[in-house]
């Protein structure tokens, strides 16, 4: 399915960012045929405008290998994570207990997250770079109080996530883990966006997360706590979503944590997280 991507050209020495469609192999550059119009993906998103951009036609295409791929939405409202949403990651945390009756929900900031094929970044204050693959969501109609069942009705489009997490930071306080969920350039989004097609699309696929080709983490959408809907519903009930808005929706069990030792990533270490539909996320791992 073709995706709304942000990218550089390889050829342009400023790296000057555009936004276009990836179709396979071949991206079709949108910047110049909305210019004075949006000035970027996000700029397209936060107007709720994006189907006029999977709709819209355009230069002769690049070829892929002739671009960077970068996060696709630089400048979003709010980015907003839920934690432990699958029950057997529940289990990790909660020592068997029952699912809890409300999400855990935290923030993540744009610069924490690089493109498709970039490198995450390993900071020098900590050896304990983790993964964490997940689904993410972008809003494209603004709502407070959304219903469980209209919520379907606000999306707009789906990528993928690995919510990079560095693990001791986050038990740094008793009560928050934004320190370790906020390291720059320490998580991914992308490869971009691809148009939220109906319920089909999300509620019942594989999410997978590989490392140097060994699964690690592997589940079903219809398995999460709190399904889409309900996060969406949730998230309205305290605060308005915005079109443009994200919601990076959990990841299953197997993060490098709950390894005995541990498995943090390492420079040269390549993560590979895919879901049904949703093609691939692929990022290495160098040191800062």
């Amino acid at each position: 399915m073709p995706q709304l991507v942000t990218f550089s050209r390889k050829d342009d020495p400023h790296g000057t960012p555009c936004f276009g469609r990836l179709d396979g192999d071949a991206v079709t550059d949108l910047t110049d045929s909305f210019k004075g119009r949006f000035s970027s993906l996000s700029d397209a998103a936060n107007a709720g405008a994006l189907d006029t951009l999977f709709d819209a036609s355009g230069p002769a295409a690049l070829a892929r290998d002739d671009v960077t791929l970068h996060a696709p939405l630089k400048t979003p409202g709010k980015i907003i994570c839920v934690g432990v949403n699958f029950p057997d990651r529940n289990a990790e945390y909660k020592d068997g207990q029952s699912a809890p009756p409300n999400p855990s929900l935290f923030i993540r900031f744009p610069a924490t997250f690089v493109g498709h094929d970039d490198d995450l970044v390993r900071p020098p204050e900590s050896e304990q770079l983790d993964y964490e693959g997940e689904i993410a969501i972008v809003i494209g109609t603004a709502g407070r109080r959304i219903a469980a069942d209209d919520a379907w009705g606000h999306i707009a489009a789906v990528t993928l996530c690995n919510e990079g997490t560095i693990r001791d930071w986050v038990r740094h306080a008793k009560f928050n883990v934004t320190q370790g969920k906020n390291w720059e350039s320490s998580g991914a989004m992308g490869p971009g966006l691809q148009r939220f097609s109906g319920p089909d699309m999300l509620a019942d696929i594989e999410l997978t997360t590989r490392v140097n080709g060994e699964i690690r983490q592997q589940d079903r959408t219809s398995r999460m706590i709190f399904d889409f809907p309900f996060i969406i519903n949730y998230v309205s009930t305290f605060i308005s979503l915005e079109a443009g808005d994200i919601l990076v929706c959990g990841t299953p069990t197997g993060a490098g944590a709950r390894f005995d030792p541990p498995k943090w990533l390492r420079p040269g270490d390549v993560i590979e997280v895919s879901a049904d539909g949703l093609g691939v996320l692929r990022n290495g791992v160098r040191d800062e």
